[in-house]
């Protein structure tokens, strides 16, 4: 009788999933633990058919979830472009990907399509996640299940997820704190905008950002204000902003490590403060383009959003169909500085409209 991996699961007290993992040296799993199941498929002579195994996928189709949170937000907007043009293309090659889109970002309901998207028989999933324990606790369960899975955008640190793609937030972080130094005088005060407090790229870009000034900044020259959060919302930006202006007439700065930049152009544009007040933000999108070209910003940040939407169905796909692993586990896009005399209007959103729209 041929030995399957379901046999070695049984000898070894482990999952499938485990099993599958030692076998083809991919994913988390403890030493001991591989090499108990090494052993044990080197004793009865397990050869993995992955031929067949590929052969199979792809009669049955490979089924890939994607759930994007915050839809709502013009960055997210053009990540849902990429992974809409990806689905296009792997239907082609027997893919299927199930996309859901949530507004904001709710632990309750990400948990909730999750389930459902399991239920719908994905084999691998890609999300933009919360930074919380139990998603982290939800990521490493479908791991234990042979589910993999690619964060996208933001990341949950120490999870077994298969790879993250994304910016390097911290690094943006500096990248901006060094931006402000040059761009303001000494005695300067700056603002820092945050976004949701449990969503890990933005408190990375927040964290690179006070970092470097500290560091750059030993004396004192600039003062940071505390940061305020608004929540991806630029009513809530546009408020702060306002407020902060009462208290501070001669604020110089400002940072938006999230969303909400319109909200802080529009309370800077509205008391007259236009170019005395730098804003510096993230995201090269149809906004924030034409706020540089308005000269309400003054530098964007760009993270290849289109790329982190497009680039996980493939990931999942060829490592479901051929155990291709991603060739590392950070898989960073580029921190690109963008002004009003770098950004083609015209031609960066026309890569962003779907295919039937051009």
């Amino acid at each position: 009788m041929a030995v399957n991996a379901q046999k070695i699961a049984e000898l070894a007290g482990v999952s499938r999933g485990t099993v599958d993992r030692a076998l083809h040296n991919r994913g988390r799993i403890r030493p001991e633990v591989a090499a108990r199941i090494q052993e044990i498929a080197a004793e009865l002579g397990y050869k993995p058919n992955l031929v067949g195994q590929a052969l199979s996928r792809t009669r049955q189709g490979v089924k890939i979830g994607v759930i994007l949170q915050s839809v709502e937000t013009p960055t997210i907007q053009v990540v849902q472009s990429g992974v809409r043009r990806a689905a296009d293309e792997l239907r082609a090659s027997g893919g299927e990907v199930l996309l859901r889109e949530l507004s904001g970002l709710d632990d309750e309901l990400l948990l909730e399509s999750i389930e459902d998207l399991v239920s719908q028989g994905i084999q691998g999933l890609a999300l933009t996640p919360n930074n919380t324990p139990e998603l982290r606790q939800c990521i490493n369960g479908l791991s234990e299940q042979g589910i993999p899975v690619v964060t996208l955008n933001s990341d949950v640190p120490g999870s077994r997820r298969l790879c993250f793609v994304g910016q390097d937030g911290y690094r943006a972080g500096q990248t901006a704190a060094s931006l402000m130094y040059e761009l303001l005088p000494p005695g300067s005060k700056l603002l820092p905008l945050a976004g949701h407090l449990n969503n890990s790229a933005h408190n990375s870009r927040l964290n690179g950002f006070i970092d470097t000034l500290r560091q750059q900044d030993s004396e004192g020259a600039l003062t940071v204000l505390p940061f305020q959060p608004c929540f991806d919302r630029d009513d809530c930006a546009y408020e702060v902003t306002q407020y902060i202006l009462h208290l501070h007439p001669d604020l110089a700065g400002i940072y938006v490590a999230a969303n909400g930049q319109e909200g802080a152009c529009q309370a800077i544009a509205e008391t007259g403060r236009k170019g005395r007040v730098k804003i510096i933000a993230h995201d090269l999108n149809k906004p924030n383009l034409r706020l540089l070209e308005s000269g309400l910003l003054s530098f964007v940040l760009d993270q290849e959003a289109f790329d982190q939407g497009y680039r996980p169905p493939f990931l999942l796909y060829e490592y479901l169909l051929h155990q291709k692993p991603p060739a590392r586990e950070l898989l960073h896009t580029d921190i690109a500085i963008r002004t009003r005399y770098n950004s083609d209007l015209s031609g960066v959103l026309t890569q962003y409209i779907e295919p039937d729209q051009q």
